[in-house]
């Protein structure tokens, strides 16, 4: 195989149009830059597209997780289970709330929190919220997790940094729980640049939420609470309003891309594509494999044929520095295996033919060289 230059083929690539770029110029000449009517506008359609009551914008993802953990009343004393394989953004969200993250164990095939190994926290008590992560695009058992919130009577929190337009049965990840987030960062499947939602279907969440993006409220100066900065600029809403229109027909690429890779790889062996439960929409933020043997090598040699690739994540957040100096810690057999086996391989809808052959040629290749 010809050697390609680096990064010849990213793990990601924006899709930025004339069309966003005309839009930013003219809120740079509206002079309104902050949460403006575009922001609104934006808020709406989002609300609209997924079927939610209520939508809030924000700067960042993780400013929505951490206004979504307030706006529920999460706070000092709680406990809230959660994945322990994912960015670490999903459990700051709940400690910067003052609760405390109580981290379960993943689902062996989709590597999202496992619903059995979340009982076995809640069986303990003392448990306020379940905060599941839709990883790489791939919902979680929802059924299981709505039951069990409602069993237990704990709030449910959605993360759907890494989903946008995921489904089960046709009905879109952030509409099961109480409240739910998204993030537009510039990989993500609908970006703003930086930004975020906090969506639910609950009015007196999304006034909390609200009040603690912008704490001026309705009458400036008079503060019903100690809020942040977290407003969503202009510009952002502006990009995301159009983003919003190609959202569908770009989940569908990503799709078909992923489609494409798991038949040109589905006869390795030592390598395992992505699952797809039936009735789910996996919308493939990251089309992901597990490798057997040799995971570290394999990317060392995509890397050298120009394919981008990375590892999402090559640490547990509780066995982190910054957690571990908390006291976390623990084990997790199922979450601990995929840290040493997971590869995330381009998916992105800017990849043409000739690039999505140039993957799987590369990593076929890797096969004959780790027999």
């Amino acid at each position: 195989m010809t050697p390609r230059t680096a990064a010849a083929i990213p793990i990601a690539r924006p899709l930025i149009g004339e069309e966003e770029k005309r839009q930013i110029l003219e809120v740079l000449e509206s002079g309104a830059l902050v949460a403006g009517r575009r922001v609104g506008a934006f808020e709406r359609a989002f609300a609209d597209y997924l079927g939610v009551a209520h939508a809030v914008a924000t700067s960042s993802g993780s400013a929505a997780l951490h206004a979504a953990m307030l706006a529920l009343g999460i706070g000092p004393g709680d406990r809230v289970v959660t994945t322990p394989f994912t960015f670490a953004a999903s459990s700051n969200a709940v400690i910067h709330a003052g609760a405390q993250p109580v981290f379960a164990d993943v689902d062996p095939a989709t590597g999202n929190l496992d619903p059995g190994a979340t009982e076995a926290v809640l069986r303990g008590g003392g448990v306020r919220a379940i905060l599941v992560v839709h990883l790489y695009g791939l919902p979680a058992d929802m059924t299981a997790f709505r039951s069990l919130a409602d069993r237990y009577r704990v709030l449910l929190v959605e993360d759907c940094a890494q989903a946008h337009g995921a489904a089960i049965a046709g009905r879109k990840v952030a509409t099961f729980g109480d409240a739910a987030i998204f993030s537009f960062y510039p990989t993500k499947n609908l970006t703003t640049g930086e930004g975020g939602m906090v969506v639910t279907p609950h009015a007196e969440v999304a006034r909390r939420a609200r009040l603690l993006v912008d704490p001026r409220g309705d009458e400036e100066y008079e503060y019903e609470v100690v809020g942040f900065n977290f407003r969503m600029m202009e510009m952002c809403a502006a990009i995301g309003l159009i983003q919003l229109q190609a959202l569908e027909a770009r989940n569908e690429r990503r799709r078909e891309n992923a489609r494409r890779l798991s038949r040109g790889l589905a006869s390795l062996r030592w390598l395992s594509t992505p699952v797809e439960p039936e009735g789910y929409r996996h919308v493939y933020h990251q089309y992901t494999v597990r490798v057997a043997r040799g995971r570290d090598a394999l990317s060392r040699h995509l890397t050298a044929a120009g394919i981008g690739n990375r590892v999402y994540y090559p640490t547990l957040v509780p066995h982190t520095a910054a957690y571990r100096a908390r006291g976390f810690g623990g084990h997790f057999p199922e979450a601990e295996r995929l840290t040493g086996e997971v590869l995330s391989l381009p998916v992105h809808p800017a990849l043409g033919s000739d690039d999505l052959d140039a993957v799987i040629g590369a990593v076929r290749e890797f096969s004959g060289a780790a027999g």
